[in-house]
């Protein structure tokens, strides 16, 4: 009886290992959710082309990515050899009707979930919380109501969590201070309320956007030190900008506009070291903090505080800052007279300074005459906005004066005196 050689049974060894490579199986644990899931939605919202219509579980999914069935929606990682575990679930967006609740959503290998721009409802599944290595999660514009789970909050491998544009209400969990690595949290759109919790825990966390909910209470007293852009406009928080927000030495953008925030603009928004979009519109703001001579390193570029109760004159120092060419103050109380500083920002800003090309303050009690320098502007060059205020000589056909008439004399007098 002969015998093999070393270098055969090597040679065999390897060429199944191949073979194994090249014709991989799905786990069966991975197979079960991803018929859940099939199960789980309305056939009648399975159409012909879509995704889901591909998925025929007469055939290993994994090994047959890209063929005539299972043709999109998947991305399959080999793990452990011969078996194939599923990374990736992107759903593309069919209007997939159903619920979500009766998947397991055992995918321990699972990095990405998408299922965006659906028509799934009921409630967000606890069990996502099985997804122990996901680092995306995209639910957005769905129909899922309910509250969110807190167990999302175990997730400590996601960095990105899509809830915007659903039905979802209640509180935000507390929990959400587990989720370490979050980088990206948008749950906008949606009938969220309480207050907003303090997630200062979340050292990676860049961009929060909480907007359009009825989130309500004050601001939190402290915020993620890597903040970069806060969006909590149209919602109902009150109170005062709190130190902890003017203290992110990164943030660029804060939207909290449609609020109902009072108290003082705080001088060291106009100061702040990286802050480049400031919209405080549609609050109660009653006055706006002189910064002194710090803002000369000001990065801010638009600065939106229309829509308040401020009073007094204008601020001058608006008309000075280096980076500023977007500004509104219409629609609150301010009078006195149009600084000089505003109209040259506009015309003549100087070496090293931004021009003005928006600037909105109409819908105040602001009297005298127009700057001569604004007079000189050509219609659709820049974006002036001076109508609806106490003004001399400010006739509609003056494009600068377009939005609105001037008020009328008796009313001008009843809030304060005027230069005629």
């Amino acid at each position: 009886m002969g015998c093999f050689s070393i270098s055969t049974v090597l040679f065999f060894i390897v060429l199944y290992a191949v073979f194994l490579h090249a014709h991989s199986t799905t786990h069966w644990q991975d197979i079960e959710v991803l018929k859940q899931l099939k199960n789980s939605v309305d056939p009648n919202s399975v159409s012909p082309g879509s995704c889901l219509n591909s998925w025929d579980f007469s055939v290993d999914p994994c090994d047959n990515l890209g063929g005539e069935k299972f043709t999109c929606g998947l991305r399959c990682d080999l793990v452990v050899s011969s078996v194939s575990r599923v990374t990736e679930l992107a759903l593309d967006q069919w209007n997939y009707s159903g619920s979500l609740t009766s998947v397991s959503w055992n995918l321990p290998y699972l990095q990405n979930l998408d299922i965006t721009n659906n028509a799934f409802s009921g409630s967000v599944p606890e069990s996502l919380s099985n997804l122990t290595r996901v680092q995306r999660v995209g639910l957005s514009g769905n129909s899922l109501s309910g509250s969110i789970p807190s167990s999302l909050g175990s997730l400590s491998n996601l960095e990105k969590l899509y809830l915007d544009n659903n039905f979802l209400d209640g509180e935000i969990p507390q929990s959400f201070n587990g989720l370490k690595n979050l980088k990206r949290l948008e749950i906008q759109g949606n009938q969220i309320t309480g207050e907003f919790p303090e997630l200062d825990q979340l050292i990676n966390l860049n961009f929060i956007d909480a907007s359009d909910n009825a989130i309500s209470g004050e601001l939190p007293a402290s915020f993620p030190a890597s903040l970069i852009e806060l969006a909590m406009r149209n919602n109902s928080i009150e109170g005062n900008i709190p130190a902890s927000l003017i203290g992110l030495n990164f943030v660029q953008v804060i939207d909290l506009s449609h609020n109902k925030l009072s108290g003082s603009v705080p001088a060291s928004l106009f100061t702040h070291p990286s802050l480049e979009q400031l919209t405080l519109s549609y609050n109660q703001f009653g006055s706006v903090q002189e910064p002194g001579i710090s803002f000369q390193n000001s990065q801010l570029i638009a600065a939106d505080l229309s829509n308040n109760e401020i009073r007094g004159l204008l601020p001058g120092f608006l008309g000075l800052m280096p980076r500023l060419s977007s500004l509104s103050l219409e629609n609150n109380k301010l009078s006195g007279m149009i600084p000089t500083q505003y109209a040259l920002k506009m015309v003549f800003p100087g070496e090293g300074v931004s021009q003005f090309e928006r600037l909105l303050l109409g819908g105040n009690y602001l009297f005298g005459p127009i700057p001569g320098p604004l007079l000189d502007l050509k219609a659709g060059s820049v974006t002036v906005r001076l109508g609806d205020n106490c003004l001399y000589r400010c006739p509609l056909r003056l494009f600068l004066c377009e939005g609105g008439e001037q008020k009328s004399l008796s009313e001008c007098q009843a809030f304060g005196p005027i230069i005629p």
